[in-house]
């Protein structure tokens, strides 16, 4: 989800966007967390909303396309992690939790790849698709996932192995979808998404994570029938 882990390598200026993005983290956050522990109609609103804004964005990126071809591709990127945010956030128990949980493991990767990628740079984890991601990041977004479900078994008395384990595959999965995102602004020529957010471009750009890690939590919870984190 999430363009942080965008980064350059280049000591020169290696730290100049954080600023304009933690602000525009500190406005939005929030606001998505107070929607979250709200639930009911106003986390509906906020998914639908969101929902909406990344298919104008995707078929914006991809106005060459006919429309028979945008729209149920778009759908199909799209609609699921929505679904699956709106089924997590109602199902009891833990639908409060098993979202938050997701949304930390996203947060946690997409900061982990951006810090150690920045700090140690080295070889390109996917040059051909982002040239800016390296492998020490995809590292450094996996050890943060980690280190999420360890907090998240230690907070919530839950099994530290199992725990830690979800988180890595969500964290994986998470990186996945960044790289998916990645692949489609290349395709189509363009650097973000929009500009809907400053410092992140697009809400493609900033929630691309969470279309990919939003149904396999979904899928997760449907098989274990348990909260995420346990």
């Amino acid at each position: 989800m999430l363009a942080l882990a965008e980064h350059s390598t280049q000591p020169s200026g290696r730290w100049r966007d954080l600023g304009v993005r933690a602000a525009s983290a500190a406005i939005l956050l929030p606001a998505a967390l107070v929607c979250l522990w709200a639930g009911g109609a106003l986390w509906t609103v906020l998914v639908l909303i969101a929902g909406l804004l990344m298919m104008r964005e995707w078929r914006a990126m991809a106005r060459n396309w006919p429309y028979w071809a945008s729209l149920p591709a778009g759908l199909l990127w799209i609609l699921p992690a929505v679904l699956s945010l709106e089924w997590l956030r109602a199902r009891e128990p833990g639908g409060m939790g098993n979202v938050l949980f997701l949304l930390c493991v996203v947060w946690a990767s997409d900061i982990g790849a951006y810090m150690l990628g920045r700090l140690v740079g080295g070889p390109k984890l996917a040059p051909s698709i982002s040239p800016g991601k390296t492998r020490s990041g995809a590292v450094g977004g996996l050890l943060a996932a980690i280190g999420v479900g360890a907090a998240a078994a230690a907070l919530g008395d839950g099994v530290f192995a199992t725990s830690m384990a979800i988180a890595a595959v969500l964290g994986v999965i998470s990186q996945a979808g960044d790289l998916l995102e990645s692949a489609a602004k290349r395709h189509f020529g363009v650097k973000d998404s929009g500009n809907l957010i400053p410092g992140h471009g697009g809400l493609l750009d900033r929630l691309d994570a969470v279309l990919t890690v939003a149904p396999a939590a979904a899928a997760l919870v449907l098989w274990r029938g348990e909260v995420l984190r346990q």
